[in-house]
């Protein structure tokens, strides 16, 4: 069901969390997942050639918001020709010491996805340029954009600079988008109907009938 109906991807993402030992208030989330289901079965991935849109990706994060362990939750979407063609939701393996920090390995996990799509497209003989990645911390884009050590910096694992050479070998670049405006939002925390409704939107995924 992942595989095709991405606004449920955090849903289902946090459910599974409880999965060896639920209660009966998570059998109630999961049964309004179901609902939810029952009343959008045509709603489907579509993609529009025309529109001239090509890659792009969006990437976000919700602080710490794992009461137990105090893990954050991260989450990033990309898409081709208006609609998702990869998108991911999951719990950072650290706890992050500041926001700044968590946004960054957020934004290292999308570069590896975005590196991935250029090997794709290459062995489809198609020629990419830098791949946009959109998030809406200025934090994470000076450090990742900045290959300097800092006080805010120096603490950070070094797996999650990769996006460094992401950035200098030309395979993405990143841009600020503010948060109200980030799709990718969706993936990382629950949202109200009036939120959720608008980046369902920009997923790509329309009712067919």
């Amino acid at each position: 069901m992942l595989g095709t109906r991405s606004d449920i991807s955090f849903a289902v993402t946090k459910m599974a969390q409880f999965a060896a030992n639920p209660t009966e208030d998570h059998l109630s989330h999961a049964l309004y997942i179901c609902r939810y289901l029952v009343g959008t079965p045509n709603y489907r991935l579509k993609y529009d050639g025309a529109s001239g849109q090509g890659l792009n990706a969006c990437t976000d994060l919700d602080w710490a918001s794992d009461v137990n362990t105090r893990r954050s939750t991260s989450g990033f979407i990309i898409k081709l020709a208006s609609g998702l063609i990869s998108w991911t939701t999951k719990a950072q393996k650290t706890v992050a010491l500041s926001s700044t920090k968590a946004e960054y390995m957020a934004l290292s996990d999308c570069s590896r996805q975005v590196v991935w799509m250029h090997t794709l497209m290459g062995e489809l003989r198609y020629s990419l340029k830098p791949i946009p990645i959109c998030r809406d911390n200025q934090g994470s884009i000076f450090i990742a954009s900045n290959p300097v050590t800092e006080r805010r910096s120096k603490r950070i694992g070094i797996r999650y600079h990769y996006v460094r050479e992401v950035i200098s070998r030309k395979y993405a670049r990143v841009f600020f988008i503010n948060g109200d405006q980030n799709p990718a939002d969706m993936f990382t925390k629950n949202l109200g109907s009036v939120k959720f409704l608008k980046y369902r939107g920009e997923l790509g995924l329309e009712f067919l009938e």
